[in-house]
């Protein structure tokens, strides 16, 4: 990933130095559970701690002639240890250190990108709160539907985030196993106790069964979680940028003091970040189907896999966590215009209360049918030629023949819409809300 999208944070996780650090870690600690069982010397197991060493360069000039990237870091590390390291990666397989790395390391990444989603989630609730109250109009289809607040529409993005930090930590119980049971995972040259052993020093739990490598079903419903969670980033990066649209104008993003929108045109203000996280978010969904396809592999494995994985998986990481945080710091500052909201409420004439209107005939005694076909023969004239809808209902004779004119007025009081928010805030954030 270019470092324009990328968090250190991150890209550290990713680095040559943090994935030959975790190799060594895991031949380490592997040699300590040989020694335990007695298979090898402790003192060339501590030997081992002592001098291994390894320097990227030489792993990457070594590799240029092997071809073997783990040859290469053994023979590296060979150098620095010496006769103790015919005692390194005994009974093993790569596959032991570069699945088991691979766990590590999107574990890693998981507890990274569940904190960028609580970041989403504080900025959420702070805004929810203080506009918990403020009425805006709902759409749907795109169109004027019935009030309610912004409040409530940050809310339900609050409660999406929720659902994707919870199967956030599913995936990442899912990905996080350790696999050190040789060729084809019959532990045929190894001694279970050794990925027990493993297991625990590097955080993780023995793979129930491997083949030659951890099940690629694992890894796939951790890309697609993310895919899921990119999903909700675009969700409310979508309804930022349509409520910044000039017809609109009812939120925007921050727009700094020397900030330029247009190259040619100096009044523009472009909804920027959202339009980036739009694109970030398909880009971490372009990981998903790969991670999906690379469950069937031949036999107790092939390495088609492999490329994917070394693509995809920092980059798909790296992007998501960027995108996270930059969403998190667009709703932090996020420009809010209630006045807007208000002035879009009522450009319809009071035509978003129709539904209103609609149940109290029906509860006066007119047929649905009948009550739907005088609500929308004068909801249809306000549409076309503007004006107010409660004007028209009260020149409607066969309206105000089963309803009077205070009940009608009483129906246009947009309170009614809002009277069970603080509910609803109770069920997404606690009671305590």
């Amino acid at each position: 990933m270019i470092s324009r999208y990328s968090r250190p944070e991150m890209t550290a996780i990713w680095d040559d130095q943090t994935r030959f650090q975790i190799w060594f870690d895991i031949e380490a600690h592997a040699a300590d559970a040989q020694a335990e069982l007695g298979n090898i010397p402790k003192s060339d197991a501590k030997a081992i701690w002592d001098k291994g060493r390894f320097e990227v360069a030489r792993i990457h000039e070594i590799e240029a002639e092997t071809r073997h990237d783990v040859i290469a870091f053994l023979t590296n590390l060979a150098e620095h240890i010496g006769e103790p390291a015919r005692w390194v990666h005994q009974g093993m397989t790569s596959s032991d250190v570069l699945d088991t790395c691979l766990a590590v390391q999107l574990s890693r990444a998981s507890d990274l990108l569940a904190d960028g989603i609580g970041r989403v989630m504080d900025a959420l609730k702070t805004q929810a709160m203080a506009h918990c109250h403020t009425p805006t109009i709902g759409r749907s289809h795109g169109i004027h539907a019935e009030p309610t607040t912004f409040g409530l529409k940050l809310a339900g993005h609050y409660a999406g985030f929720a659902r994707g930090l919870a199967r956030m930590k599913l995936a990442r119980a899912e990905i996080a196993t350790c696999k050190i049971s040789g060729a084809v995972g019959t532990f045929a040259h190894i001694d279970p106790f050794v990925e027990n052993y493993v297991a625990e020093k590097m955080g993780l739990r023995a793979e129930p069964h491997s083949t030659q490598i951890i099940p690629r079903d694992r890894h796939a419903m951790f890309f697609a979680t993310m895919g899921v969670i990119a999903g909700s980033i675009e969700n409310l990066a979508t309804e930022i940028r349509h409520l910044q649209r000039t017809e609109l104008r009812e939120a925007e993003e921050s727009f700094g003091a020397g900030q330029k929108g247009s190259s040619a045109m100096p009044h523009k203000r472009n909804p920027i970040l959202t339009e980036n996280l739009t694109g970030l978010a398909r880009l971490v969904r372009g990981a998903v189907v790969p991670a999906l396809e690379n469950i069937a592999l031949w036999h107790e494995r092939d390495i088609s896999h492999s490329s994917v994985e070394r693509v995809l998986a920092p980059d798909a990481t790296i992007a998501l966590d960027f995108a996270l945080h930059r969403l998190a710091g667009v709703v932090e500052n996020l420009q809010i215009y209630p006045e807007a909201m208000q002035a879009n409420l009522n450009q319809l004439g009071g035509l978003v209360h129709s539904q209103q209107v609609l149940l109290a005939l029906t509860q006066a005694g007119v047929s649905r049918e009948d009550a739907y076909l005088l609500v929308q023969r004068n909801a249809m004239k306000i549409w076309r030629d503007g004006g107010s809808f409660l004007d028209a209902l009260t020149a409607d004779k066969e309206v105000m023949a089963h309803i009077t004119q205070a009940e009608l007025t009483a129906l246009f009081d947009p309170k009614h819409h809002f009277k069970n928010v603080d509910a609803i805030f109770a069920r997404v954030f606690g009671k305590e809300s």
